[in-house]
């Protein structure tokens, strides 16, 4: 957490068959998205999938760092328990 947003490690991999945001390696999330890596179409994608994922309006998703890469840290804006709670839950473990 940091700014009263929670900070997530996420892979991305565009132009997948399916979308999903699940658990990935290395302690990060994983998310597959259709979109592919042109114009910010994948960012895009994957700012939806976390809001999503997380019960949060789109515009709560910001990119800190990885704008152009498949590792991203993102930073969701919310109520910390609640996203710390989630989190936890997305990724299979406790909070």
């Amino acid at each position: 957490m940091r700014d009263g947003a929670l900070t997530v490690s996420v892979r991305v991999t565009p132009r997948s068959s399916r979308t999903s945001f699940t658990r990935g390696p290395g302690g990060v999330f994983a998310a597959r998205v259709n979109a592919p890596p042109v114009d910010g179409a994948a960012n895009d994608a994957v700012m939806v999938l976390v809001a999503r994922s997380f019960g949060v309006p789109r515009r709560a998703v910001t990119i800190l760092s990885g704008d152009t890469a498949r590792d991203k840290r993102l930073a969701i804006e919310g109520d910390p328990a609640a996203l710390a709670e989630r989190a936890a839950a997305l990724y299979g473990a406790a909070p």
